[in-house]
């Protein structure tokens, strides 16, 4: 089974709202998911980005792997493997 850490889309037409989640590569975006670890709202200047920093660095450990923008929004909330 592929573990990713993905964007689970939520909020309003053109007003976008993201969880941060961990998910079986094969379920659909907004779907079934393993665990949600944060979340992301890109409304605001700067953006808010709430990650929690051991639940990612443990599923990183458990061999998760992130998508290319939460592989970006990692690198903001300074979280590494």
């Amino acid at each position: 089974m592929a573990v990713k850490i993905r964007l689970k889309r939520l909020g309003e037409k053109k007003s976008p709202f993201y969880r941060v989640i961990v998910a079986d590569s094969r379920s659909p975006r907004n779907g079934r998911f393993i665990e949600e670890i944060g979340t992301y709202d890109p409304n605001y200047d700067p953006c808010k980005i709430n990650i929690d920093a051991e639940l990612a660095k443990k599923w990183l450990a458990n061999g998760a792997q992130p998508t290319e923008v939460v592989g970006k929004l990692f690198k903001m909330a300074g979280i590494e493997k």
